[in-house]
């Protein structure tokens, strides 16, 4: 059996790749953790939002050409207005209500979100074909759309924790995921606050999906493995911990791309949910603690 050396520049080029990766889970999973800290909601629909995101930027490229990083400006909106929606007529149910509740309410959503998407688009798999090839720098290949999908995924991610930090609004949900009812009694109006949140979270998710689709192939069942990688995200930077979700991601992206040198694909996202036992079992509440 022939034997593959591994040279520095190949460790080099997988730690790149691993953290591009990482940029854009670390965008989803901030709206997981945005979601679940502020209203202790089990997004499982998080994941099909996603996917109607990308289905957003396919669409406006085949139909109409448009760039499919400019498409950032309609998809974040739209999903916005969609989780908005669904907080409304649905989540609020299950707002501090057991989290198995909201798992199930979420876990129907997403089910018919995707047959609805398959009903309508079909089961075929369909692709972005905007940007190909790679920059070189030195011995390492960059991918294009993967470089400039971290570096939009980077902004976004950046955008959400000045909103976060430096405005009313995000001030707001911050109280409110520290302590919902410390927040209601000192004015702030969380069911506004839990409506935003959502729309929040539902938005960065559809950012994803657009980004995603840059990349690889969209379908309606694409958002399965972004959401279960979400919660590995979060599970590994701390529940609610808005920093941890960005720390999380890049983390997995790099635990997954060094364990490729090793191991097929299936095999190495496997290591990255040992490692999350492994963790969690040493700092279960994740690396960076609990909310911030």
């Amino acid at each position: 059996m022939m034997q593959v050396q591994i040279t520095g520049t190949m460790v080099l080029q997988i730690v790149v790749s691993g953290l591009l990766a990482g940029g854009l889970y670390a965008l989803v999973a901030l709206g997981l953790s945005l979601i679940f800290g502020v209203m202790r909601v089990i997004n499982l629909a998080h994941g099909a939002l996603l996917m109607l995101g990308a289905y957003t930027t396919y669409w406006l490229f085949a139909l109409f050409g448009l760039n499919p990083f400019l498409s950032l400006l309609v998809s974040v909106p739209m999903l916005f207005v969609v989780g908005a929606v669904l907080q409304k007529l649905f989540v609020h149910r299950v707002v501090e209500a057991p989290e198995l509740s909201s798992l199930l309410l979420t876990f129907g959503i997403s089910i018919f979100i995707a047959n609805v998407a398959m009903l309508a688009w079909s089961s075929d798999y369909r692709s972005v074909e905007f940007l190909t090839g790679s920059f070189i720098l030195g011995q390492i290949a960059v991918s294009k759309p993967r470089l400039i999908s971290f570096v939009a995924a980077l902004g976004l991610t950046g955008l959400a924790f000045l909103l976060l930090h430096r405005t009313k609004i995000g001030k707001a949900i911050r109280a409110t995921s520290q302590h919902r009812d410390v927040a209601q009694i000192c004015g702030i109006n969380v069911r506004r606050i839990d409506v935003i949140t959502f729309g929040l979270g539902a938005g960065l998710a559809g950012a994803g999906g657009s980004l995603v689709s840059t990349m690889f192939a969209v379908y309606p069942e694409m958002g399965l493995i972004y959401v279960f990688k979400s919660f590995l995200v979060i599970a590994l930077g701390g529940a609610g911990n808005y920093p941890g979700a960005f720390f999380g991601g890049l983390l997995l992206g790099l635990v997954e791309g060094l364990a490729s040198l090793f191991l097929t694909a299936q095999l190495s996202e496997v290591i990255a949910y040992i490692f999350l036992v492994i963790v969690l079992l040493v700092r279960p509440a994740g690396l960076l603690g609990g909310r911030t």
